[in-house]
């Protein structure tokens, strides 16, 4: 293997941009992109003390249960607080469970030694970006790349997640296969200000205070308006997602094309005396999952320098275009014309209904219901849509019913996502979305408190507290982005008797405990553009942040012109979080009227799979479900052997996986059948008279 000439260097070493002078600096990818800010900080892995991919665990040490411990828990040193990020940011995707797949389809020990330990370099640097958070990327290179037959993957974060939140994903394929990963948090990321402490985070997690320090993110208030604000509302947290007033999802495209060049950038000075790399030369998968997923998409459509060569994702976040005229079809079930619905709008209608669904007859089996979601409140939920005729029946058991019915028929949810979303509402996953995305989407600032809504640790009454200081020194490695994470929750600022944590909230029309379904019917009306509670149109105030919302939620919509990339979609039927009749069917469907025959995109329907794979080893669910992670693999092959050898991709279909059923028996291959290479007329999906067939 050729060796790095500039960046192979013992232990960890901050490089400053000054080093990167050189006289070919004109010269396309061998110039320091203008959007790279300040520093690029490198650090090299041996493979034994510390990796790229398992932060010195190992396989066996990502699947303990036993996190990495710092060893002055006040005071963690940046190496510690990478390797608790990339234990939870690995175990947070991907299921590591036992009998569940891990270590014999997947994982970083499968066809690799050292207990999928992977040495090599890795650098880190800020991306330009507007509004006041700043954009994280990151390039690892591992010691088995190689620059003769030079690859790419992108991996941009999932969910809201950090720099390393596609590290089990993208990231082990792409370092398994030797390829360079490049990352990005999107502008979403960890990044988060205590705003009665002042401290904010550095790119490598450490806490700051210091004036000027370069920080990953900072709300824009004056020291003034930061003094008032917390004396009104003290102990509250802004989140770079969150209160950064910059819509990043806007331009996550763009983040993750600047990824890809950051990587050119870096190979090009690493080899700068052997080799030279360039979209010409260098294969280039845009990659990873969820929002990282949907990230990848969108560069693709707007990669207008042919730096991406092909698409594999899964479950990607994508809001596509409204296709007038399109509709959705599975089986023999009624076409389905309200579709493309968007991500806001779906999971706020989540938050609002789905508490009350959770008592429908026909959720009573579904898995860890009744240990994640009280009765008591659900039922308050309930009687508090009944009483503001949000709900139809007499019973609570028709009203919980009814709100299922909503659920499916009117914002079309397939029945097949019905037995997760209990589970999904009791982890708060809809309600942290709907209030995370209204701020972003409007671009609002922490001291809005959209909603009456603003983010806080919580003592075990409710009430705001201030984060301990040993939780906020991990909240980098800890917290996902997007609240409640890492001890900070949400807090109802307008609940009855004082702000409380939102699950304990009492509405103030209501005077009932009913997860302060009060703010979760703003968060509604700010979708609706109508107050739902009462249908009446919005004014004022509420009808400017709707409005904002809506400008927001255009701007995030992908175009389904893939430009002709060979792409992949998979997809898990039972998706509860990003509803396939909003996301990977549309667009299937919006692409194939773009494109037409010339479409290069294949999507793979994988039944009884979802969204979040970890969620696999808890008792119930692992019984039911099959990792989704393993047909992305699986995808990811198929991407690379087409684009190295043009074998042909497979058509779209319906994936017919077996659960492990009562007991959960460990996985085996007869659980998940391949990707078949000529599957049956039956599975196969099509778009045909502008519509999506989708076999039952």
């Amino acid at each position: 293997m050729q060796k790095l000439v500039l960046f192979a260097l013992a232990g960890a070493t901050t490089l400053s941009v000054s080093v990167y002078a050189h006289s070919d600096r004109d010269r396309g990818f061998h110039k320091r992109p203008h959007f790279l800010q300040g520093q690029i900080h490198h650090n090299r892995y041996d493979g034994a003390s510390n990796d790229l991919l398992t932060g010195g665990l190992g396989a066996s040490g990502l699947a303990s249960a036993t996190p990495p411990a710092f060893v002055d828990p006040l005071n963690p040193t940046a190496e510690e607080l990478r390797t608790l990020a990339i234990y939870n940011n690995y175990r947070a995707l991907v299921d590591t469970a036992a009998g569940g797949g891990f270590g014999q389809f997947f994982g970083p020990q499968v066809d690799a030694g050292n207990d999928g330990r992977i040495p090599g370099h890795e650098f880190l640097a800020y991306l330009t970006t507007t509004g006041t958070g700043k954009t994280t990327a990151m390039v690892q290179i591992p010691d088995g790349f190689d620059p003769n037959d030079p690859c790419m993957v992108t991996a941009p974060s999932s969910g809201s997640r950090g720099i390393y939140g596609a590290i089990g994903t993208a990231g082990e394929w792409g370092l398994k296969k030797g390829c360079a990963v490049v990352y990005t948090d999107k502008g979403t990321g960890t990044g988060s200000h205590d705003l009665t402490g002042n401290t904010a985070q550095l790119i490598d997690g450490r806490l700051t205070t210091a004036r000027g320090a370069r920080m990953q993110f900072r709300a824009d208030l004056h020291p003034r308006e930061r003094r008032q604000f917390n004396a009104e509302y003290p102990n509250r947290f802004a989140f770079k997602h969150a209160h950064s007033r910059n819509n990043p999802e806007a331009d996550w495209g763009q983040h993750v094309l600047q990824s890809i060049e950051f990587g050119f950038y870096v190979l090009n000075r690493a080899y700068r005396r052997s080799a030279s790399f360039t979209p010409e030369n260098t294969l280039v998968i845009a990659s990873s999952v969820s929002n990282g997923g949907g990230a990848s998409v969108r560069a693709a459509e707007q990669d207008t320098r042919g730096l991406i060569d092909g698409v594999a994702v899964s479950e990607p976040n994508v809001n596509p275009t409204v296709l007038e005229g399109m509709t959705i079809r599975q089986g023999e079930a009624a076409p389905i014309s309200a579709h493309s619905r968007s991500l806001y709008d779906y999971t706020t209608a989540l938050a609002v209904y789905q508490g009350c669904a959770n008592l429908a007859p026909e959720n009573a089996s579904a898995p860890l219901n009744a240990v994640f979601n009280k009765t008591d409140v659900d039922t308050n939920i309930c009687r508090s849509l009944s009483e503001k005729g949000l709900v139809a029946g007499s019973s609570l058991a028709e009203w919980a019913s009814d709100a299922q019915r909503i659920l499916n028929e009117e914002f079309a949810l397939q029945p097949e996502q019905n037995a997760l979303a209990p589970l999904h509402f009791g982890i708060n996953v809809p309600q942290s979305i709907a209030v995370t995305y209204a701020n972003s989407y409007g671009r609002f600032g922490v001291e809005d408190r959209t909603c009456e809504l603003s983010m806080a640790a919580a003592d075990s009454s409710g009430l705001p507290a201030p984060l301990s200081d040993l939780q906020q020194a991990a909240l980098f490695s800890t917290s996902n982005g997007i609240p409640p994470t890492g001890g900070v929750n949400l807090i109802y600022d307008n609940a009855s008797g004082g702000p409380t944590n939102l699950p304990l909230s009492i509405s103030p029309s209501t005077g009932v405990q009913d997860y302060g379904l009060d703010a979760l019917l703003c968060l509604r009306s700010l979708a609706s553009g109508t107050n739902t509670a009462s249908g009446t149109k919005l004014r004022g105030k509420p009808a400017a942040q709707a409005r904002a919302v809506a400008k927001g939620i255009e701007a995030v919509r992908a175009s389904g012109d893939l430009n002709g990339k060979p792409a992949i979609f998979v997809t898990g039927r039972a998706d509860a979080v990003l509803p396939i009749n909003h996301t990977s069917r549309p667009y299937f469907g919006l692409n194939r009227s773009i494109e037409g025959e010339a479409s290069g995109l294949r999507y793979y329907e994988v039944l009884n799979a979802h969204h979040l794979d970890a969620l696999n080893g808890f008792p119930g669910l692992n019984e039911r479900y099959v990792p989704l992670h393993y047909y992305y693999f699986q995808a990811l092959d198929l991407m690379y052997a087409h684009l190295k050898t043009q074998k042909a991709l497979p058509p779209s279909q319906v994936i017919r996986t077996t659960p492990r059923g009562a007991g959960a028996p460990a996985l085996s291959q007869e659980n998940l059948p391949e990707i078949a290479i000529q599957p049956a007329e039956l599975d196969r999906i099509v778009f045909s008279d502008n519509q999506v067939q989708i076999p039952e």
